[in-house]
């Protein structure tokens, strides 16, 4: 029989007691102290602010990803359900659905950025990024931080992104959790370790509180279409429908507008989002580097766990176009060439030599004679490659369309071509098969409010989403306006759909264009000269509640545009600097100017 002077419950109190949770118990301790103390169970949680025993807050994390292509949001999404499954309170979410101020109140943050551009972080996380680095940055000494950045070693700002965030969080007063991690294209087995050792470290602060829950919040998910069973893992076979040169025959680019057939596979996308195309290496490529390698091609390899021929390995597991610093050092070390380690030791030569020479090319100009693994040994893993989409499924129905600009450039009296889109423009026949899937873009999309004006803003193939746009605006029936400040080289050779163009200003879904072709005159005129001399207008429009929206280059011409939006809203609002930039990153916060720059 129970003691009841030490065990006071009945048995069937008990059981009750046992089917509790641990915040219901917590919850209940506090509740029956205050009816032990005569207190009304109204004024129960007044009382127990002002006298009951304080129990420690159970252990608070937050995950925050900011994503570009969907990498940072997948390691921050395995990241949490490792903390959820080990009994942590985790609040999951994206940057664009975080509030930049909020950050003052966090005691636990892991922050899982990639790098786009020169280094600069995901367009969701500029808000943040801007704010921690502006006058208003509060101090932090409460918080405890860890970064955990994804970027490419072929540029040389690798992972400048989580770099900055790491140490700006500490100059704010942060305390690292544990030190800053950095991981290249082949992410996932530093991502598993570095997951691994922050769950270890939280459960063990987490041991040290009084109460810990077990739920997870994501917040920010975005209300998309039903996912079909193919994704980046399981790609696609799509038909390719069309091949079309949409530049003149004497331009000097070349490209191409795809057309791609989703029919059966139940991938659906909105305007604004991306294509993932997996592709295959030139074949004529591959035998020219094992020719420079003076191996035949049957040579068996490892290539990410399957033992393969190093000619097919080649073809299709490693990135073969694009030197990478990494690579360079690393052959180098092999090669035992006396100019190319002295070049290697010079951070700017190397940087110089990286960024004009291809693969190939480094094998010719310092041969050496190399196993079949210690050269893919070198190499990194390929990755398919995202296109704006440039249709609205509205419009397009099973179709996908790309706009797709071929790189091709001559190196020491040789053409060289673009992996994946010399692919598409020159080795898949019409109906054959291309590996596709959709990247979702939620940081890019037209407003609920299809009466908004939008303006759109984008140079060469960054045109692409604002076909889909406008396609989708006139498929709804949309009354806001739209306008479209378009730049490429020459009028007569590279308007892109200049005929579509012309019919929806015809049908009355484009009310507004300015076009600069930079090679048509003397002095070259690009879409930021458009914008200074269509400032009143541009100012007008962002008061009656226009969206913008750039798509380009990040490295120039996105800049180029930003700066001459601040020009506009500070001579245009009679502003300071200062105070054009808040009112610019205002918009950005409230999504009314969105970028989709690479």
């Amino acid at each position: 029989m129970t003691n009841t002077t030490t065990f006071p419950l009945n048995a069937e109190a008990a059981a009750l007691v046992e089917q509790l949770d641990n915040l219901q118990l917590a919850w209940l301790s506090g509740y029956c102290w205050a009816k032990a103390k005569g207190v009304a169970a109204e004024n129960f949680a007044v009382a127990a602010q002002s006298t009951a025993p304080q129990v420690a807050a159970p252990l608070a994390v937050t995950v925050l990803s900011v994503s570009q292509t969907g990498n940072a949001k997948s390691v921050a999404a395995d990241l949490a359900e490792g903390l959820k499954q080990a009994g942590i309170n985790v609040t999951l979410t994206s940057a664009s659905q975080y509030k930049a101020k909020n950050i003052a109140d966090e005691r636990l943050l892991l922050l899982v950025t990639s790098t786009q551009g020169e280094g600069e972080p995901p367009e969701e996380g500029v808000v943040l990024y801007k704010f921690l680095h502006g006058k208003k940055a509060p101090k932090l000494d409460q918080l405890e931080f860890a970064v955990f950045g994804l970027g490419d070693t072929s540029y040389p700002n690798f992972c400048q992104a989580g770099k900055d965030f790491d140490q700006r969080l500490a100059e704010l007063g942060g305390k690292r959790l544990a030190d800053r991690v950095d991981a290249d294209l082949d992410f996932k087995p530093t991502a598993e370790q570095w997951i691994a050792s922050i769950v270890e470290t939280v459960k063990q602060k987490a041991a040290t509180a009084t109460v810990a829950t077990q739920s997870a919040v994501v917040s920010g998910a975005e209300n998309s279409p039903t996912e079909s069973r193919y994704n980046k893992e399981n790609p696609f076979p799509a038909t390719l429908l069309t091949n079309q040169k949409i530049t003149a025959r004497q331009a000097e680019k070349d490209v191409r507008h795809i057309e791609l057939d989703l029919a059966d596979s139940g991938l659906t996308y909105e305007v604004g989002d991306a294509l993932g195309v997996w592709f295959d290496n030139d074949p004529e490529l591959v035998a020219e580097i094992l020719a420079s390698l003076g191996l035949s091609g049957d040579e068996e390899v490892n290539a990410q766990g399957k033992t393969l021929p190093i000619r097919t390995a080649l073809l299709s597991h490693f990135e073969l176009t694009q030197a990478t610093p990494v690579f360079v050092k690393a052959y180098a070390e092999l090669a035992k060439k006396k100019k190319l380690t002295t070049l290697v030791g010079n951070a700017q030569k190397l940087a110089d030599y990286v960024g004009s020479t291809p693969i190939a090319d480094v094998l010719k100009d310092f041969p050496a004679k190399l196993g079949a693994q210690q050269f893919v040994d070198l190499l990194r893993p390929l990755t398919p490659r995202l296109y704006s989409i440039s249709s609205a499924q509205a419009e397009a129905g099973d179709e996908v369309h790309l706009s797709v600009g071929v790189v091709r450039f001559e190196h020491n009296g040789k053409t060289r071509s673009g992996a994946a889109s010399s692919y598409l423009a020159d080795r898949v026949e019409e109906d054959g098969k291309v590996r596709v899937f959709v990247e979702r873009n939620p940081h890019f999309r037209l407003p609920q409010d299809a009466s908004k004006p939008i303006i759109m803003i984008g140079s060469g193939t960054g045109i692409a989403p604002f076909r889909a746009f406008v396609q989708q605006r006139a498929a709804e029936g949309a009354e806001g306006k739209n306008w479209l400040i378009f730049g490429n080289q020459h009028f007569t050779q590279d308007f892109l759909y200049q005929t579509e163009w012309q019919q929806f200003a015809k049908d009355g879904f484009l009310h507004k264009y300015d076009f600069a072709w930079s090679r048509d005159q003397a002095e070259k005129v690009y879409v930021q000269h458009k914008i200074r001399q269509q400032a009143t207008a541009l100012w007008q429009w962002l008061q009656d509640g226009a969206y913008v929206y750039v798509c380009g280059d990040a490295g120039r011409m996105a800049k180029d545009v930003e700066n001459a939006l601040l020009d506009v809203i500070e001579q245009e609002g009679k502003l300071t600097r200062d105070d054009a930039e808040e009112y610019l990153n205002g918009l950005r916060e409230d999504k009314r100017y969105q970028r989709d720059v690479y």
